[in-house]
């Protein structure tokens, strides 16, 4: 009985296909079992680092002022020496600033990017307005109070400033240069004597002002400052400051 060639080659190929199918389909599945296990494994990572993921405050909070002045302040004296001091004022903890013909600020080394916390927010009162202050004039140039944003340069002249003040005849919401320096600008968060003698609140989106009074896109803050000066006017004041948070976007 003669054995047929082609029969014996198509057996042969059929079980070389089966084969292939085989070793294909435990590959398929080894691969699936290697998926599977990758999911779990990433899923647990995501699972042990949201925590870290989220811990990202939607608030900086400079100093609650609960163990006196935190040593991060540093004091920068232009003329004279302006006096700083935690106190309780309304039953808030604050700093109380006063000055006599003095200017001197208290200043706060922060590193942050005011696009992810664009929001500055403070509570401040003062016992008047000065008198003689002018933020058009250098020798008016004087505020009861002032909160500022510092946008530090290597080059000393490029710094740039944000001045929140508490002025006497700039109009609430308007703002200037400084007559002595065109990089600081003067906002008037408050203006004249109507809201004296109690606590106000600030609040001001620092990257929108930068852009608006700057324009381009604003580089790290590298201070936030607080000062109460009386130097060009020869007068006195005092001022009180609450705690000053810096906000990110979604506290708007």
């Amino acid at each position: 009985m003669k054995k047929c060639p082609a029969i014996g080659t198509r057996n042969w190929k059929r079980t070389a296909m089966r084969g292939n199918f085989e070793s294909v389909r435990q590959e398929v599945n080894a691969n699936n079992d290697m998926s599977r296990c990758l999911t779990v494994c990433l899923s647990c990572v995501l699972i042990l680092i949201s925590p870290c993921l989220s811990a990202w405050p939607d608030e900086i909070l400079l100093d609650d002022y609960r163990d006196g002045l935190s040593p991060k302040w540093e004091e920068k004296s232009f003329e004279g020496r302006t006096e700083y001091q935690v106190t309780r004022e309304d039953n808030q903890l604050c700093v109380r600033a006063s000055s006599n013909a003095s200017a001197s600020g208290l200043y706060y080394k922060i590193d942050y990017d005011t696009k992810e916390y664009p929001l500055l927010m403070w509570r401040w009162k003062v016992d008047h307005v000065l008198s003689k202050g002018d933020a058009l004039h250098k020798d008016g140039d004087d505020y009861a109070a002032r909160v500022y944003v510092i946008f530090p340069s290597w080059a000393f002249w490029k710094t740039k400033a944000l001045n929140y003040v508490w002025a006497n005849k700039l109009p609430q919401g308007e703002a200037v240069p400084n007559p002595f320096a065109k990089n600081a600008i003067m906002i008037a968060v408050e203006s004249g004597p109507e809201r004296t003698g109690r606590w106000t609140e600030g609040k001001r989106n620092v990257f929108e002002d930068y852009r608006r009074y700057f324009g381009g896109e604003p580089p790290k803050v590298g201070a936030i400052a607080i000062m109460t000066d009386t130097d060009n006017t020869g007068e006195a004041a005092t001022a009180w400051y609450g705690p000053i948070s810096i906000l990110s976007g979604s506290s708007r």
